[in-house]
């Protein structure tokens, strides 16, 4: 694939980004995808300080190639996260769910590129605005924490593109080189992929998981909790009970309480299916296996290849 400007950005070979997940993105998985000529992503979310620090060390082990983390900015610890990611030379920053000029500038200031995840055109603009040199726009198609809005990838990318001068990679139901295509052509430079990659060999997730993953239907995923952070997740005990509550009108603070600490690791890393927090998009429907994350990113761009030469015949 020729070259554009999220290729040159992140000095890769393909514009693919394996997204940073919590409790799925250990530095195997980063370094395997960067291995595979995309673009590799630690995901800190759900790592302590020293944890990041240990993953980043190994990730040097294991690639050459760029690499870099997604840091979820309403996390505690943010100021001992940055300055591990700094101390160890980590040259690309993934930030989101926070406001992007609290750290943009300070990043770039250190010699690191800075991009920022968003939900919608304002958000987008807001990153713009802020000074990132790249924008992750992410449809609600997603797994994991979403936008409230319900805007979809198809309606998203092109409505932030009009808008947006600075590179824009589309996230949100990409898990094929045909969907990879589509974005491309609503003006995407890239793309980002999350929930295939949960799928792989490579991810730190649990093997229970990954064969939820697997087994996942159209209709298995809800965006949920959004009085919270809006989150899709698949329909286990846990929604369900989520679901029940939500029939008697909670408050703030009884979601909350039922939500408890450590769903999330519960469910996807230790496998916890039934009262675990099972993240994952809607694009889960589509895939139908475990492979490992070199063949995942042959294939999608392989299909990227048929599928533009196809349609270059309609």
């Amino acid at each position: 694939m020729k070259h554009n400007n999220i290729t040159q950005l992140f000095n890769i070979q393909h514009p693919i980004v394996q997204a940073g997940m919590i409790w799925n993105s250990g530095w195997r998985l980063a370094a395997a995808a960067s291995n595979a000529g995309i673009l590799g992503l630690i995901g800190a979310g759900s790592m302590y300080p020293e944890v990041l620090r240990e993953h980043i060390q190994k990730c040097k082990k294991a690639t050459q190639k760029p690499f870099g983390v997604n840091v979820p900015m309403l996390y505690p610890d943010i100021e001992k996260i940055m300055d591990i990611i700094v101390e160890e030379g980590v040259k690309i920053v993934f930030t989101s769910a926070g406001n992007p000029k609290t750290w943009t500038k300070w990043l770039q200031d250190r010699g690191i590129t800075v991009v920022h995840v968003v939900s919608s055109v304002k958000f987008a603009l807001k990153a713009q605005e802020a000074g990132v040199d790249a924008v992750v726009a992410e449809g609600f198609e997603a797994g994991g924490h979403n936008g409230r809005d319900e805007t979809t990838t198809l309606t998203l990318i092109p409505m932030v593109k009009e808008q947006l001068e600075i590179p824009l990679i589309a996230a949100g139901g990409i898990a094929t080189g045909q969907a990879m295509l589509a974005c491309m052509v609503l003006g995407a430079d890239g793309v980002q992929v999350g929930s295939r990659f949960v799928a792989s060999e490579e991810s730190s997730a649990h093997q229970a998981f990954k064969q939820v993953v697997v087994d996942a239907k159209e209709g298995d995923t809800q965006l949920t909790l959004k009085e919270l952070a809006p989150v899709r997740l698949v329909k286990n005990k846990f929604y369900q009970d989520v679901q029940e509550l939500y029939r008697k009108s909670p408050s703030i603070e009884e979601l909350k309480e039922l939500l408890g600490r450590a769903r999330a690791k519960r469910g996807m890393f230790e496998g916890d299916l039934e009262e675990g927090e099972l993240e994952i998009g809607q694009i889960a429907g589509l895939i139908h296996e475990v492979k490992p994350v070199a063949q995942i990113v042959a294939q999608m761009l392989n299909e990227f290849e048929v599928a533009k030469k196809n349609v270059s015949t309609l």
